[in-house]
């Protein structure tokens, strides 16, 4: 019963050792994701007020 218990922790613990790094670095990962997706929608926003367009200015003619 104690080498289970022991076997348990050892277990508990590897699962912590590894997934710790792992999750720190996709929670980084999702940081850069978001500040990348808010700064190519300001870009876009800001493009598309520099260049208006208008009804019915089709040039695939």
């Amino acid at each position: 019963m104690f080498w289970k218990i022991i076997g348990a922790l050892l277990v508990i613990w590897l699962a912590f050792t590894i997934l710790g790094p792992v999750l720190t670095g996709l929670f980084w990962l999702a940081v850069i994701g978001v500040v990348l997706l808010g700064a190519t929608a300001a870009y876009g926003a800001i493009k598309s007020k520099s260049q208006p367009k208008r009804i019915g200015d089709q040039r695939l003619r």
